[in-house]
């Protein structure tokens, strides 16, 4: 049935999480399984902690960079590549800062929380991609002298807001809506999968488990994503 409305759906929209990318090896940075040298991920992703101490920020990024950099998109990320190509209107909003999607194909990607191969000058504002494994300089420098941050959008931070505007714009106008691998409980995106269904979409749900919004969607499919989609075709 996902299938068969996909293919008569006129605009589609995805919003992926973590979740997606934890199948492909990710981790999520978070808890216990998150510490690195007895850090707590919230408190160094912030301005307060790189206006500190700008090295030990980018040791911590370059060490996430390292882990990412050999992994590979899995059967979640191809099968909504796949989809895009098969779709004329077609919007991936990620929360995720890793690049496996457009890895694995995905053109239209909207990043909610930037990217972790991209940089961004401290003083210039420029943003472009820095892709070096390790990293030659800790913290690195823009060509201009002044130090580059990670181009991510950290806690403390508003989103930027072209980028809510493009992500809010896909999803009122969506008739069909796909939400994988997200726990629904950080905001604004967890009100996405809502937005579209008050506005007309289809939306299925694709989580390791249940979330707030699995009562509230269309189709709630419990498993991994990759899994699940590996038993669909676009």
């Amino acid at each position: 049935m996902i299938i068969d409305l996909l293919k008569k759906a006129k605009k589609v929209a995805v919003l992926t999480g973590a979740g997606i990318s934890a199948e492909s090896g990710v981790p999520t940075f978070r808890g216990e399984g998150g510490l690195w040298r007895n850090y707590n991920p919230q408190e160094l992703a912030t301005p307060e902690a790189f206006a500190r101490d700008p090295g030990l920020v980018w040791e911590w990024y370059n060490w996430r960079r390292e882990i990412i950099h050999p992994l590979e998109p899995n059967k979640g990320h191809k099968f909504i590549a796949d989809l895009e190509k098969n779709t004329s209107d077609f919007t991936l909003i990620t929360q995720n800062i890793d690049g496996l999607h457009q890895k694995a194909g995905s053109k239209n990607c909207v990043e909610l929380h930037g990217n972790i191969w991209r940089v961004r000058c401290v003083r210039e504002e420029k943003v472009f991609e820095l892709s070096d494994v390790p990293l030659k300089d800790i913290p690195p420098v823009c060509e201009c002298g002044s130090i580059l941050r990670p181009d991510i959008v950290w806690f403390g931070e508003s989103l930027d807001p072209e980028v809510m505007s493009i992500a809010y714009n896909a999803v009122k106008n969506c008739d069909f809506m796909m939400v994988v691998g997200t726990s629904a409980v950080v905001q604004p995106a967890a009100s996405f999968p809502l937005i579209a269904r008050q506005n007309g979409a289809y939306v299925v749900e694709i989580n390791a488990e249940k979330t707030p919004i699995s009562g509230m969607v269309d189709e709630s499919l419990i498993g991994k994503a990759g899994e699940i989609f590996g038993k669909l075709k676009p």
